[in-house]
Parts: C-alpha cells; sequence; structure tokens
C-alpha cells in the first residue's frame, strides 16, 4: 500500500533574498534530483529597495521559482503589502501563499497546517497577526473527526513556547521565545514535522511522543525544526531537507515506531512557561483539558513500595533506556508510581527486571549489583517505582535512598573502601545511582575529585562544586540533563549537560590510572559475567551487606 516517500525542502525566513534562495534549491537539485515541494516559513519577503527588484523578476515571470514552493504570510507590518489576498493565492509561477491559516492537502494525501504571522496582543488584530479565532477555526474541522491522528506537516513562522522542555536548549532567550496558542495548537495538531523561523536561529528539538504511556494506544512522534534566515552570516542552517510517506498512506505500525531519543511532549511540561498575557479562548480551553486526562505533581508523595525478596534489575550506563522520561505523572484515580515510557530494565515491577541482580528491597528503593561492575562490590540505588532522576523523586524516596548510602558507606569502610556516588541523567529512562567502592589505599578523596575535573576538561566540559548545603533540585530543574558526582568528604560535583556527553563517562574517570587504575574496565559491556556468575557475585554481596542492611530491621 506503501508507495514512494515525498521528497520536501523547508526553509527559514527568505527576507526577499530569492535568488540566493532558488541558486541553492538548484545546486542541491542538480546534485541530488529533484524536489516535490519547498515550503517557507517565517517573513518570506525583505524590505530593501534590493529585495524588491529580486521579487520583481518573479513577479513578472522574468525568473522562475525551480521547484513548487509554498510561502507563508507577512509576519510584520511592513510586508503585509506583498499579499493582495488574506485567503491565499499565486503570487508568481510556482510560488503560492498559502493564506492566513488552514489546512492545504496534496495529490498525495500530504496534510499541510498552517499559519502566517504572529499572536495579536490586541483587538482588531494587525494584518500580519493571528487570534485565537484563526486558530479555533484551524483546529476544529481536523480535531472533530474520531478518525484523526495527527497532521504530516504544521508550518508556523511563531515558535511553540515551551517547545525546548525535556530536551536540548535552544540558542534563543527562552523567556522571549514563542507562542503559548502555537504552543497549544501543536498539541491538539500532532504534526510529524513542525517548522518555524523568526528567530535567526537553527534548532533541531530531539523527537517527542504525542500518547501517555502505558495510559493511550502508541501514536507517530513530532519533529520541531526552527530554521536561520537564508544567507545568515553566520552560516546557522536555514534549508532542511526531508522524504515523508503521508501518514494516510503509511503502514500503522511503521507510523508509530519511536525512536531511542524520544522524549516526553514538552507541551504537557508542569512547568511550562506561562507568560502575562490575557487568556485567549483558545489557550484557556488547552489548560482546563488536560486535566481530564491525567494531572502533574511534582510534589506528591509516591509511594507505597512492594515488598517481598528478589526482584529485579538491569544495570549501568548500557544506553538501553533511552526515552526521556523527564517528569512523572499520577492519574487521577488509584495512587501509583510514575509509569515508564516502554520497557523499563529497572522498574522493579518489569518483567524486564533481572531479578537474581538484586541485592535488597526497600520500601521506596532497592539495591542491585551493577552489571558489568567497575569491581565485585560496585553497586546501584535505584528507585522501585519509575523516576528518571534524582530530582524528580519525592521526599520519602529521597530519605531511604539517603538510607542505603548511609549503609553502603559502613559496608564499603569495613572492607578498607571509600564511597564515590555518580548519576548520569542524559539518556537514560529511569534513574540509577552507581555506588562505585575505591580501596582507601588506592588513593585520597581529593585525587578522584581531581580526575573528575581533570577529565571533564580535556573534554571541554565545565564541572562546577555544588556548595555543600545546596540541594540539587535548586540547579537542575526536573528535565535537566546532568552529570553528578558525590564523595565521601561530602564534595559534590555537577556538570549541566549541553549537547553531547561520553556515556561511560563516570566509568571512564574511575577506572582510569589515577583512580581504581583498570583501564580494560571502563564499558561495562566488556566485564559483563555469565547469569551464573551473576548469581554467585550477587549471593556472595546480599550476604556480606546483611548486617548493614537496615531493610532487615523494619
Amino acid at each position: 500500500m506503501e508507495e514512494q516517500p515525498l521528497r520536501v525542502l523547508a526553509c527559514g525566513d527568505v527576507e526577499g533574498r530569492l535568488n540566493a534562495l532558488f541558486n541553492r534549491v538548484q545546486a542541491i537539485q542538480k546534485k541530488t534530483g529533484q524536489f516535490d515541494l519547498l515550503l517557507c516559513v517565517g517573513e518570506f519577503f525583505g524590505t530593501t529597495p534590493e529585495a524588491e527588484a529580486e521579487w520583481q523578476l518573479y513577479k513578472t515571470g522574468a525568473k522562475k521559482a525551480p521547484i513548487h514552493t509554498y510561502i507563508l504570510g507577512a509576519a510584520s507590518q511592513e510586508t503585509v503589502k506583498n499579499f493582495p489576498n488574506a485567503d491565499g493565492c499565486e503570487l508568481a509561477e510556482n510560488i503560492t501563499y498559502l493564506g492566513r491559516r488552514g489546512v492545504f492537502t496534496g495529490v498525495s494525501g500530504l496534510q499541510i497546517a498552517y499559519v502566517s504571522g504572529q499572536e495579536a496582543r490586541q483587538e482588531p488584530a494587525p494584518a500580519h497577526c493571528f487570534t485565537s479565532k484563526d486558530l479555533v477555526a484551524l483546529m476544529t474541522p481536523l480535531t472533530s473527526s474520531s478518525k484523526f491522528k495527527g497532521v504530516d506537516i504544521l508550518l508556523t513562522s511563531q515558535w511553540p513556547r515551551g517547545v525546548w522542555h525535556y530536551a536540548n536548549n535552544p540558542e534563543v532567550n527562552t523567556k522571549l521565545c514563542g507562542s503559548n496558542s502555537i504552543a497549544s495548537l501543536t498539541d491538539k495538531l500532532k504534526p510529524r514535522y513542525h517548522f518555524a523561523a523568526l528567530e535567526g536561529a537553527h534548532y533541531e528539538r530531539l523527537p517527542y511522543r504525542n500518547h501517555i504511556v502505558l495510559q493511550e494506544n502508541a501514536q507517530h512522534v513530532s519533529r520541531f525544526i526552527a530554521l536561520a534566515a537564508v544567507n545568515n552570516p553566520t552560516k546557522k542552517k536555514y534549508l532542511y531537507a526531508f522524504n515523508i510517506i503521508p501518514m494516510k498512506t503509511m503502514d500503522p505500525a511503521e507510523l508509530v515506531k519511536q525512536p531511542q531519543d524520544v522524549t516526553e511532549n514538552p507541551y504537557r511540561c508542569p512547568t511550562k512557561d506561562k507568560m502575562d498575557t490575557q487568556k485567549t479562548a483558545f489557550s484557556a480551553t488547552e489548560e482546563e483539558e488536560p486535566a481530564n486526562q491525567y494531572f502533574f505533581d511534582l510534589s506528591k508523595k509516591q509511594g507505597g513500595g512492594f515488598r517481598g525478596h528478589g526482584r529485579k534489575r538491569h544495570s549501568d550506563g548500557d544506553g538501553r533506556g533511552r526515552d526521556q522520561q523527564h517528569h512523572q505523572w499520577q492519574p487521577k484515580q488509584p495512587r501509583r508510581h510514575p509509569q515508564p515510557s516502554g520497557p523499563c530494565w529497572f522498574c522493579l515491577a518489569s518483567p524486564q527486571v533481572e531479578k537474581h541482580l538484586v541485592i535488597s528491597i526497600g520500601t521506596h528503593c532497592y539495591l542491585a549489583l551493577a552489571k558489568g561492575g567497575l569491581t565485585p562490590r560496585h553497586v546501584l540505588i535505584l528507585p522501585i517505582g519509575h523516576y528518571q532522576s534524582v530530582v524528580d523523586l519525592s521526599s520519602e524516596v529521597v530519605e531511604e535512598m539517603e538510607k542505603y548510602k548511609s549503609a553502603l558507606r559502613k559496608f564499603y569502610k569495613s572492607k578498607g573502601e571509600r564511597c564515590v556516588l555518580f548519576e548520569r541523567s542524559y539518556r537514560s529512562q529511569h534513574l540509577q545511582l552507581q555506588v562505585v567502592p575505591v580501596p582507601l589505599n588506592r588513593c585520597a578523596t581529593e585525587d578522584i575529585k581531581e580526575a573528575f575535573m581533570v577529565q571533564a576538561q580535556e573534554q571541554q566540559m565545565e564541572m562546577m562544586e555544588i556548595p555543600e548545603h545546596t540541594d540539587l533540585k535548586q540547579i537542575a530543574p526536573p528535565g535537566t540533563p546532568y552529570f553528578y558526582v558525590e564523595l565521601d568528604s561530602g564534595d559534590k560535583l555537577f556538570y549541566r549537560i549541553q549537547k553531547h556527553f561520553p556515556l561511560q563517562f563516570g566509568r571512564e574517570v574511575l577506572a582510569s590510572e589515577a583512580v581504581l587504575n583498570i583501564p580494560t574496565r571502563a564499558d561495562w559491556k566488556e566485564c559483563k559475567q555469565s547469569k551464573e556468575e551473576e548469581e554467585e557475585s550477587c549471593k556472595q554481596l546480599r550476604d556480606d551487606f546483611q548486617p548493614y542492611d537496615f531493610t532487615w530491621d523494619e
């Protein structure tokens, strides 16, 4: 049933640089073959005499766009004059103005929703602005159908506010950037691709999911891409090429496949920025409706864990749980732990759990042998329920985690070892607090601290020291990717992950010559044991740890 994918180009603000844009498109097509269409977001026309002269060449037919080009309307008062009809029209051969807002469906069935201009701040709205009525008029006919799954592409000039939640940060002023109404519209329309401009930045957000895991059937993911202006001096990306098969002709199983780096939906974020603008009818309905499905509450006492002995887990930063679930949600009906975003190797109730690795089970946390551990007593402290990082934990989970830390410090001390803890809240689905013992006679705590600092510097990462009484939550709001180290001296080191981060960094530092001097064990995959060996190691450690295990006293 599937057909050949369409080849599409998307472009940011053209600002009248038509020759530069179309020359670039021609060069691309010469190299890679013909594209089906070019979609332009942001400000298409320029205001300079040069821009006007260029446009006249295309308008009169002296020049012709080398590809079917679809553009949005004016994003400023100065360019309104270029759009004679608010409902859309052909402006020149191969250059079509889509209109103020609407849905364009190509012969292939590709569905493109679009909104021109910027959000109106007052009534009556200027010609280069949209209002909540425009968005409701666009959304209602689509979402009122029970068969509506989403649109293939959404084109807006403005960014959706808060799109960066749960993801990589853009190089824009996030306090001022974007529209709440566009964010609400995007959440409703579930575009597979969403393009925007106007900020002079290129920003490709990690894909995000459109369903609530374990509550709704899987849906396709959405990708947001912001593009810079044509021929910008800093050479930021302004053209984006992609292939797409229209949703209506796609195999449903293919459509809902979730990539490994998928994140939570940024528009359902509890810390969502609220701008000090008056509430429109559109944004008000958006804010009321999600409460019927679920609500977020970061302060809620999550808990009541499992009792009994012998469940669970898989180990270390093996990259298995790539989904980034940065906040827990709490269903209204029964009280329960936050749920994972798919199969989770670390949730104690999960069928993926490797029960033979469990050492101790408390009320809210459990202790497990690290798979492919650095040393025989390398363990993980994990929450029983599904939490993505330490900063997401409720107070009673934190309290029990501290009890496990204290018990392990005493246990390691009896073995002539000091305790190093680290957490990587990046490309990991479930919180794993790594606890690694280092023999006292190997090196001093200061040496370990220096090893982390030096190796971070070598990788152009600046690690900061957290003041003694500062809580991690104060410097890393939920959703922030970070790496964190806690030493037996009480010193705490923190690095806010910007873009990429070496997944085995914590192990590499501890395995280095300066600390444990076991460089060949830096990668957990190189240290794997058979299940029988793991069972034996775990039994040995469980027996050894028992005198320090507070769960036996309860």
